[in-house]
């Protein structure tokens, strides 16, 4: 398989070496964690003070550390005084007790702690009460379409971006052939998902309701959801729920890194509100593999590829409402603000009035940007940064 520097998330964990956390890689399945990981130790290894102790729970070389007194053991045995000491353990949960083992290697402050693990275990909402809150979470998504050129080089960067909607950022799927093949791959981990780490996890009876559940976020991304609504609709078709199930369905989608949920910002009243949330997919190429092509409205899926992007380079980001008008994304970091709308095509002149218009209302000098696919060079209208989306997702800086 073709490997890429991952140089984005690797930069991240080497800027927290050393810090007196527990490093956790958290992220949907099969999106590269143990590879991050590997990249991680090579770098490591460079330096011949470092002890590095690699522990892969899931092959049969360590089956006998599925135990916690006897992985103790081991990471004891291999602990060097004279050096650095790094422990990476792949798949940590499969180890009976393994928080107490982590916590207690962590108190006596000989190693420096890497950890992945399934997501089952590892949730983020989870990681501060296995580990008593010294966690410090790397968020990993699949790739994206910097990532993606990466591994499919192009010249022609408006045709490598209709792949990539399509294809996704899932790059186990990039080995297959063909794209039925690649649908199949992509299509299990999705369904692994919701087996392993939803319905194992959270005892789910009723696994078709999930399932269902899961197909109308996927054909409603960027639309406001409202619990009642999905509930209603559900019910009035072939199961009977409510707004509690529904409710705890949706969250356990968000908790496995399926789906990213935004909440909604008051942008004149400065103010964050709790009324429907919109969520948005961690990788369309799940849309595509699990209800096909149906109802595909673009302005919708490039916005998902927005939301996500924006998640990755570390923005807090939020659902923008101005009076009566929606603005599809305000983005934060650092006490700077970004507002940004998301379209398909704009080349009417309607169309672009009516994306501009909410971004126009906003009085505020904090940047207003809208991403399109325009297949053009950036250009500004009324001081509006206008940007093609292929070109903005390669570009390092918003």
């Amino acid at each position: 398989m073709k490997l890429i520097n991952r140089k984005f998330y690797l930069d991240k964990l080497l800027s927290v070496k050393d810090i007196p956390d527990i490093k956790v890689i958290t992220g949907i399945r099969r999106s590269g964690k143990s590879k991050l990981m590997d990249a991680l130790i090579e770098k490591i290894a460079e330096d011949p003070n470092a002890n590095i102790v690699r522990i892969k729970l899931n092959l049969k070389l360590f089956e006998n550390l599925l135990d916690g007194n006897e992985l103790y053991k081991y990471i004891d045995s291999h602990y060097d005084s004279s050096k650095s000491n790094y422990l990476f353990i792949d798949e940590v949960q499969m180890c009976e007790g393994f928080e107490k083992i982590v916590n207690s290697i962590y108190e006596e402050e000989r190693f420096d702690i890497y950890l992945t693990g399934s997501n089952a275990f590892l949730l983020s909402s989870d990681l501060a009460t296995l580990f008593g809150g010294r966690v410090y979470e790397i968020s990993l998504y699949p790739f994206s379409f910097r990532e993606y050129l990466e591994y499919y080089p192009s010249t022609d960067i408006d045709q490598a971006f209709d792949y990539f909607v399509k294809k996704g950022g899932m790059s186990g799927s990039y080995l297959y052939r063909t794209d039925e093949e690649a649908r199949k791959y992509v299509n299990g981990i999705y369904r692994t998902t919701i087996t392993k780490d939803i319905v194992r996890k959270f005892k789910i009876e009723n696994e078709d309701l999930l399932i269902m559940i899961g197909n109308f976020l996927m054909d409603n991304v960027g639309n406001q959801t409202s619990i009642r609504n999905v509930s209603t609709k559900l019910t009035s078709g072939t199961y009977k729920t409510n707004d509690k199930t529904v409710g705890a369905y949706i969250n356990y989608f968000c908790k496995s890194f399926l789906f990213y949920p935004l909440q909604r910002y008051d942008i004149k009243g400065k103010r964050y509100l709790e009324s429907d949330k919109k969520y948005y997919l961690s990788d369309l190429s799940f849309r595509f593999a699990e209800i096909g092509t149906k109802n595909a409205d673009y302005g919708h899926l490039y916005e998902n590829i927005v939301a996500i992007e924006l998640l990755r380079r570390g923005y807090e980001v939020y659902v923008g409402k101005l009076y009566e008008k929606e603005v599809d994304f305000v983005a934060i970091k650092e006490g700077e603000k970004l507002y940004i709308q998301v379209s398909d095509d704009i080349s009417r002149k309607e169309t672009l009035e009516r994306e501009l218009s909410p971004l126009l209302s906003i009085k505020d000098a904090y940047p207003k940007i809208l991403i399109a696919r325009t297949k053009h060079e950036e250009m500004q209208q009324e001081g509006i940064r206008i940007i093609d989306i292929a070109r903005w997702l390669i570009t390092s800086q918003i």
